[in-house]
């Protein structure tokens, strides 16, 4: 007989990964478009790729602020708010005329989808504390990966079909769909008595409380260059695959499938640790899969030309090393601020968010002339990511 409080926790798990795949479905779909917008906007390849550094540093400025606002007015009518908002920029970018217009309605869109997976993890410390938080988050981390492996096939297929601009045109009527969907099913998580004030003098001290604690900032820190290692192979997509691999522009689901697959297993593997092993063998067993992967990579793109399957192998090896060790890390950012649960998750999120779009105006284009040196990108941020994280733990087991 099924568990009703598991059943629940499914459905609140679905809504809320579908809030955090907003931005990253925002990302992916329109790779395959990248040509296509060049020609039709009369653009330069750079040009269009800083239509995505627009989106990615807007997202980051903003993540700062979802969070407060959240816990000042709730999470629901934040929610319904920003996803109104992005739906109307999404439509922006539909109508787009010239890259410029492209530029700005991107940077609107960035603004605005950050809330969902800003506010998608303090309702998750609302909800639940210890292994049932990292459980939850494991939950919603599995059904998040199917976003980002799904979204530029959809947008493959769209741009075969229709064009650049049906994928805008997509993520408007896909939008509406969530609008509903959260304003029937998704419930109000902060109480009125535990909600923040938004004066500045309260912010400005609890911003500096946040953003100066040497655990918060090595956690995001572990994160942020993480995932890196993985994201500038996203980044690179259109080069990767269609330029080192030589594969068509609907052939993108051999890099997020394989990827997506890795995030899947290793949420999975998380979610069954969770209770069983501590937060901390989690942490360590994730990196030494994501070591393993990255100089499986190295030794791949320096012994072998590119091809498939095996140049996107060790990316489904190394995505379920970076997704064991996420709930952890993500968790341990947050524990330390359990009365500014919102405002924390807005820093965590921008300091993440803010470096992905360090990485798609500088890494990924300093490392996507070849192979190699995007594997030796991956071994060089992993391992940064692995310094952090060994600096976090020792002060985690600091006394006091």
């Amino acid at each position: 007989m099924t568990d009703p409080q598991a059943r629940d926790t499914r459905g609140i798990a679905l809504l809320l990964a579908s809030l955090s795949a907003l931005g990253p479905f925002s990302i992916d779909t329109y790779l395959p478009s990248f040509p296509d917008i060049a020609e039709k906007l009369h653009a330069t390849p750079i040009q269009v790729q800083q239509t995505l550094s627009a989106y990615l540093f807007a997202f980051a400025a903003m993540t700062l602020w979802h969070g407060a606002i959240a816990d000042c007015f709730g999470r629901r009518r934040v929610i319904l708010w920003a996803l109104l908002l992005f739906g109307l920029a999404s439509a922006g970018c539909l109508f787009a005329q010239t890259i410029q217009q492209l530029w700005f309605w991107r940077a609107l869109q960035g603004m605005t989808a950050g809330a969902g997976i800003v506010i998608s993890r303090a309702i998750v410390r609302d909800l639940f504390d210890g292994p049932a938080a990292q459980r939850l988050m494991s939950q919603i981390t599995m059904m998040f990966a199917l976003a980002p492996a799904i979204a530029p096939v959809i947008g493959g297929w769209l741009q075969q079909a229709f064009g650049w601009r049906s994928i805008f045109a997509f993520l408007v009527v896909s939008t509406a769909g969530l609008w509903f969907a959260c304003f029937k099913q998704l419930p109000e998580t902060l109480v009125p008595e535990k909600r923040q004030s938004l004066k500045p003098a309260y912010l400005g001290r609890t911003y500096w409380q946040v953003l100066s604690s040497p655990r918060f900032l090595l956690a995001c820190a572990a994160l942020s260059l993480n995932f890196s290692g993985f994201f500038i192979y996203v980044l690179s997509a259109p080069v990767f695959l269609m330029h080192h691999l030589g594969l068509p522009e609907t052939a993108f689901l051999w890099l997020f499938g394989p990827a997506m697959s890795g995030l899947l297993c290793g949420s999975w593997v998380s979610g069954r640790l969770a209770g069983r092993r501590s937060a901390g063998f989690a942490v360590a067993l994730g990196y030494g899969v994501m070591s393993t992967a990255a100089l499986l990579n190295l030794t791949i793109s320096l012994s072998l030309p590119p091809g498939l399957p095996w140049s996107v192998l060790p990316l489904f090896v190394y995505t379920i090393g970076m997704s064991i060790a996420m709930p952890s890390l993500t968790l341990f950012a947050l524990d330390p601020f359990p009365a500014q649960r919102g405002l924390a998750a807005s820093c965590q999120t921008f300091f993440q968010s803010g470096f992905n779009g360090l990485s798609a105006a500088v890494i990924a284009p300093l490392l996507w002339d070849s192979t190699r040196t995007l594997a030796g990108g991956m071994v060089l941020l992993m391992s940064a990511g692995l310094l952090a994280a060994l600096a976090h733990r020792k002060l985690r087991l600091l006394p006091g």
